[in-house]
């Protein structure tokens, strides 16, 4: 054999060689893609608190579905998502036990959603900042992202943001809508964490920063046995605006009902709410549609101008008749997760919390969260967000604020 041949052989055995190695090195890449990538939604699915976790479960369900439909994790070779759902129960003890079994049992999670209640969440989180487990949560409590955590981030607006960012909106409704700015105020809320983080900030400056006197100062534990006592004293007082907030539906039901017994429903006296209780569906049920009219409350999140598509798939999908703000958030969460792992190139939560800290994006799930831009802070807070506020008109609660987002004019009481 010459010298051209042998060395035409030697080449030809060495591409062979390259060839095999490079496609052996692929189909092993290629193996080490997972086939579904866990991600966790701890809410409360039984108890007082298993109503607004069934809305929460629908958003999730509907977020993996059309994730997955539409390719899945395109960076992992068309990963799907698995959504693992874990009950929080109906009290902070049972949410951390929870999240305790959670980080054991799953710990193959990139990240998770949680937890409702902002209690839930400071109790959650404990756990999961231990098992450095990102998670995502519309729990609006300040001292969620006040302690230092890493794997913690916070896609609403923070009670003391939204109370210091919604008054003077209000005071501003109010003066254009009735011709009068409010002077006096009462308030009556729930001694749950977002509650009481929401009106810290008003009784320490808002309300004399607006020249609001703040008439009647109310607090009770939920569940609310009996709301007379209190609906006596704002009859008494007949302030200006009530702020009311509750976290339990039965709550809320039983107080409006109680005000409408006393005279001063429908807008007689204009009631504002912090929160999901008092735009429930489930205050339909026995109660008459014209006891919530007027009715407001400021939300970090709800199914708004953009979203119709969404709010009705939901309706057909779950017969909810509207998107309150637990099922918008937790859709939005899995998309922001999703993001997360097409960022981070791989199925691992450390990477997955590396890319949330990182990220800056002013589309894809952005349009899920009002503010338009999905970056966190070094606390683990969303810059820019912002929050919306819905109004109770003709049996519906609707989107009045932002504007860009509104789909009907807010009205105010005249007395």
């Amino acid at each position: 054999m010459n010298t051209k041949t042998c060395g035409a052989s030697r080449r030809a055995v060495l591409v062979a060689a390259l060839a095999f190695g490079a496609s052996a090195i692929a189909g092993e890449a290629a193996a080490q893609q997972p086939a579904e990538v866990k991600v966790g939604l701890l809410v409360p699915l039984s108890g007082i608190y298993s109503r607004p976790g069934q809305v929460m479960r629908m958003g999730a369900e509907m977020a993996v579905e059309h994730i997955n439909a539409a390719g899945g994790i395109k960076a992992l070779g068309g990963a799907k998502l698995k959504l693992v759902q874990i009950d929080a129960g109906d009290s902070t003890e049972k949410a951390k036990n929870a999240a305790q079994r959670m980080v054991a049992q799953e710990g193959d999670l990139v990240a998770a959603s949680a937890a409702y209640l902002s209690s839930f969440t400071l109790a959650v989180t404990e756990v999961t900042e231990r098992a450095h487990l990102p998670v995502l949560t519309l729990s609006y409590s300040d001292l969620i992202t006040e302690r230092g955590f890493k794997y913690v981030f916070q896609t609403s607006a923070t009670a003391a943001a939204q109370a210091e960012t919604a008054l003077p909106e209000i005071m501003k409704l109010a003066e254009a809508t009735s011709g009068e700015r409010p002077k006096t105020v009462a308030i009556i809320t729930d001694n749950t964490a977002a509650s009481v983080a929401s009106v810290k900030p008003m009784k320490e400056r808002l309300l004399k920063q607006y020249g609001l006197e703040l008439v009647v100062d109310e607090t009770w534990t939920p569940p609310l046995a009996d709301a007379t006592p209190l609906v006596q004293r704002v009859r008494a007082t007949r302030p200006d605006m009530l702020f009311f907030l509750p976290t339990v539906i039965s709550d809320a039901k039983l107080l409006l009902e109680k005000m409408n017994e006393f005279g001063l429903a429908q807008a007689r006296i204009p009631v504002i709410s912090f929160g999901i209780a008092v735009a429930e569906p489930d205050l339909l049920k026995n109660m008459s549609p014209e006891l919530l009219q007027g009715v407001m409350t400021v939300v970090g999140n709800w199914g708004s101008k953009g979203h119709e598509a969404l709010i009705e798939e939901l309706r057909n999908k779950y017969d909810e008749p509207w998107m309150t703000q637990n099922a918008i958030s937790t859709y939005g969460d899995m998309w922001i997760i999703k993001e997360a792992l097409e960022l981070a190139g791989k199925a691992d939560k450390e990477a997955v919390a590396e890319a949330l800290r990182s990220m800056d994006l002013t589309s894809g799930p952005t349009k899920y969260f009002p503010g338009g831009r999905m970056k966190f802070d070094d606390k683990g807070r969303r810059v820019d967000a912002s929050f919306t506020i819905v109004q109770w008109q003709d049996g519906v609660p609707v989107t009045v604020y932002p504007p860009d987002l509104a789909m009907a004019k807010a009205f105010w009481s005249k007395k």
